[in-house]
């Protein structure tokens, strides 16, 4: 999961997009979803030790049998699914249910079916959710929903009272069907009533700066955000930039094939990244020699995760980019998603990457090359998008480092 300080754990953690489930993680690069055949590297059960299995029927004899309230199995599967990915060790695996597999779809896509706003809890003892982002172009929009909206009903039900998840497995559904929910602001409630629609979520923002300057922030690296990478440069280019600054802060990460996209498009020919599976096969993806020549800075902080990492990396090593702000996570593990017979999956572990120059990341990170500390406050402040680019002082760090 990812390192929070105290402060932030306990305000981010609460953060919801209505309609989608993120990878579990937060922070990843994944392959394609398999499922395990027959003839997958698994040690047949036969042969592995059978104890836990002994253990496990004799705890439920035990609660079947004595427990005073009554015992059910109903969920025992997803517990024990959980279980087994944690006694691995492994930070970056993870389980997920039959129920947020749908949703967890969604997320890898950067596309979902709600309503299109982002809420969170403000304060504990708020009557309810508070509306700090709606996507443009999105039902939420066309309804008039406003930020600083407060969501206190869906269908009727107490948003709090029923919890951030039930209230969004309430508002996602099917296209086209209607989610009444109950809005207050300003002291009133009134309820409106919105169409449920696909909607893409905006992976990459920019615009043109002083100075023509070039930013872009890529909000991770999953569906389609190369194609939208690349379509920014080549907007900001023909608007006159003749230098970018890719904002990779937050980002967790990702596909490694969009990954791969986007460096290819920027870097000269050559290695661009390097991955060692379970069974030791080495696979390295390479760059053509059309490259972008132009001054290129990289801003990244302690929840840049695994694609974002792998990118800073991969600039500095060919000395494209200049890198500035904080260490990343060092995340180098890549998972593989196997759905389950019940509509369950687990994404595990299956190999390692590293960088261009086959240096791993894990547990170190990258290291900018120009270091801007921020304090907790605005730490959380530039995760809400609060802070003014005239204010960010990383950002200013990494234009200085332009030249500009």
């Amino acid at each position: 999961m990812k390192h929070y300080n105290s402060i932030l754990k306990k305000t981010l953690c609460i953060l919801l997009v209505f309609g989608v489930c993120l990878s579990l993680t937060g922070c990843y690069i994944h392959s394609t979803i398999t499922q395990p055949t027959q003839n997958s590297a698994v040690t047949p059960a036969e042969t592995q030790d059978t104890a836990y299995k002994e253990k496990l029927d004799e705890i439920v004899s035990i609660l079947d049998q004595y427990y005073v309230d009554g015992y059910s199995t109903d969920e025992l599967g997803d517990y024990l699914a959980e279980a087994a990915i944690a006694s691995t060790g492994d930070k970056w695996s993870y389980y997920i249910s039959a129920e947020d597999y749908a949703a967890y779809q969604e997320g890898n896509a950067n596309a979902y079916v709600g309503i299109g706003v982002t809420i969170q809890m403000t304060n504990e003892d708020d009557p309810g959710f508070s509306i700090v982002s709606v996507s443009h172009n999105s039902p939420a929009e066309a309804a008039g929903l406003q930020i600083g909206d407060m969501i206190v009903a869906v269908e009727g039900e107490n948003a709090v009272q029923m919890g951030m998840t039930e209230a969004q497995h309430r508002v996602r559904g099917e296209e086209g069907t209607d989610i009444t929910i109950t809005i207050l602001r300003d002291g009133e409630e009134f309820d409106v009533t919105i169409t449920r629609q696909t909607i893409e979520i905006e992976v990459v923002v920019y615009e043109l700066l002083e100075n023509n300057v070039g930013y872009i922030k890529i909000n991770n690296f999953d569906t389609h955000s190369s194609r939208d990478a690349i379509a920014a440069i080549e907007a900001l280019m023909q608007q006159g930039a003749d230098s970018l600054i890719f904002d990779l802060r937050f980002n967790p990460g990702g596909m490694k094939h969009e990954l791969v996209a986007l460096l290819d498009y920027l870097l000269p020919e050559g290695p661009l990244f390097r991955s060692v599976d379970y069974k030791g096969k080495e696979d390295v993806d390479y760059s053509d020699a059309s490259y972008l020549d132009m001054p290129m800075a990289v801003l990244i902080n302690d929840d840049s995760y695994s694609a974002a990492e792998f990118f800073a990396a991969a600039l500095q090593e060919y000395e494209a980019g200049v890198i500035v702000g904080t260490q990343t996570c060092g995340k180098a593990n890549y998972q593989q998603t196997f759905r389950l017979s019940d509509g369950s999956a687990i994404a595990i572990s299956t190999g390692h990457y590293q960088t261009p120059h086959g240096v791993t990341l894990a547990d170190v990170g990258v290291t900018p090359d120009v270091i801007v500390e921020v304090d907790d406050e605005t730490y959380l402040n530039l995760y809400y998008e609060k802070i003014a680019h005239e204010d960010d002082e990383q950002l200013q760090a990494a234009i200085d480092a332009l030249g500009k």
